[in-house]
C-alpha cells in the first residue's frame, strides 16, 4: 500500500489519539488538526489524500467545514470521512458532500476499511 497522507479534524484529542495510531500502525502520514477554524489553512499547506472530519465541533462546524471545501477550494475533490455521535449525522454529511459516514463511537476496522477503499 501506498503511503498516504491523512489529516484528523476533531476537537477531541481522544479520538484524535486513537486514530493517529491505528493510521500510523498501518503506514500513513497523520496530521490533525483540533481546530475547525484552521484546517482549511492546514490542508492548504498539506494537500492531504484524505481528511477525517468531525462534525460537531465549537465554532466552525464540520458541515461548514466541508461545505466551504466543496464549494470555494482547490480541494474540492478532497475525499472526506465525517465521523459524529449525531444521530442525523449521515444525512448532514451526506448533504454537505461527505464520501462516507462514520458513527461514532466507530470500529477501528470501519475506519481502516473506509480509509483503504477511499484512497485506493
Amino acid at each position: 500500500m501506498d503511503k498516504k497522507k491523512i489529516m484528523i479534524c476533531d476537537d477531541d484529542e481522544g479520538i484524535i489519539d486513537v486514530l493517529e495510531m491505528i493510521l500510523d500502525e498501518v503506514g500513513h502520514t497523520v496530521i490533525s488538526v483540533n481546530d475547525s477554524l484552521k484546517v482549511q489553512a492546514a490542508i492548504d499547506k498539506e494537500q492531504p489524500d484524505l481528511l477525517i472530519l468531525d462534525l460537531w465541533m465549537p465554532r466552525l462546524s464540520g458541515q461548514e467545514v466541508l461545505k466551504h471545501l466543496r464549494k470555494h477550494s482547490t480541494h474540492h475533490q478532497l475525499k472526506v470521512i465525517v465521523i459524529s455521535a449525531s444521530r442525523d449525522g449521515e444525512q448532514v454529511a451526506s448533504n454537505a458532500g461527505a464520501n462516507q459516514f462514520i458513527a461514532k463511537p466507530f470500529d477501528l476496522n470501519n475506519i481502516l476499511d473506509s480509509v483503504n477503499a477511499l484512497l485506493n
